[in-house]
């Protein structure tokens, strides 16, 4: 009995080559893809039913933003703080600055101020010195001429006193002996301008009350030109602040002070500023 045949088909002239072979596939990998397939069609066709079903209903959708992990929130709160930390450093450093600047703004100008007082504080002291110079100066030179006066060198000064001048010497010298006391004007008791305003009451002749005004009330002399009578002062005419009354032969009456009450001294025990003549 013959065989039956079986049909040659034929080989295309590129099977013998591997490249040109198509890969054979397993079953597994058909059936995976298989399945992929039929789930992605069974959701399209879900999506599309479901699409239909609410098709007018708006579609609502919801973002989530991520939660920031725990050491992402310390990081960013440490950043935080050190901003501001760094901007609060910064303020002080720059009111500091200020201060800073302010003070030595200060300080110039007190130290300007301060050299400019001490410069006036000089120039006041060197005056004093100059009058306190000046003064010693013309009270020697008084000393000295009162001094002669009282051993008689000179003519200018008698014991002989006449009229006026020799009731105001007498008047003056019935007071020696009492009280001074401050505002006095007599009987029993006189301060400086009170006993000399007195005196020449009782002749007549009105003088202030005060010394200030009594060293301006006549004409002014020398102290080596002095008579009786005449009206001796200390300090500066207009602003003396004692007056007494010369008596001759280098004496003169006075209310001194309290301690003293009225005596009678030389012209050397206080030496006067100057004299004015009202007789």
């Amino acid at each position: 009995m013959k065989e039956p045949l079986v049909p040659v088909i034929p080989m295309s002239h590129t099977a013998h080559i591997r490249s040109h072979r198509k890969p054979r596939r397993s079953a597994s990998t058909l059936a995976m893809r298989a399945g992929v397939a039929g789930g992605v069609l069974s959701s399209l066709a879900v999506a599309g039913a479901s699409g239909s079903a609410n098709a007018a209903e708006p579609v609502t959708q919801t973002l989530e933003l991520p939660t920031l992990t725990a050491d992402l929130a310390a990081q960013a709160a440490k950043s935080a703080d050190a901003t501001q930390q760094a901007a609060a450093n910064y303020q002080l450093q720059a009111e500091r600055d200020a201060a800073a600047a302010k003070a030595a703004k200060q300080a110039k100008a007190d130290l300007a101020e301060a050299k400019q007082k001490a410069a006036e504080a000089k120039k006041k002291a060197e005056e004093a010195a100059r009058r306190a110079a000046a003064e010693r100066a013309s009270r020697n030179a008084t000393r000295t001429t009162l001094a002669a006066t009282d051993s008689g060198s000179t003519s200018t000064s008698t014991s002989t006193a006449t009229g006026s001048a020799a009731a105001v010497i007498s008047f003056v010298k019935a007071q020696i002996g009492k009280s001074y006391v401050l505002g006095a004007s007599g009987p029993s008791a006189y301060d400086c301008s009170g006993l000399v305003q007195s005196a020449f009451k009782q002749i007549g002749v009105s003088l202030p009350r005060v010394s200030q005004d009594q060293s301006t009330a006549g004409t002014q002399v020398s102290l080596s030109n002095l008579q009786p009578g005449d009206i001796l002062y200390w300090g500066s005419a207009g602003s003396a602040y004692h007056v007494a009354v010369y008596v001759g032969d280098g004496m003169f009456v006075g209310a001194q002070n309290p301690s003293t009450g009225i005596v009678e001294k030389p012209l050397s025990y206080d030496p006067p500023t100057g004299a004015v003549r009202v007789l």
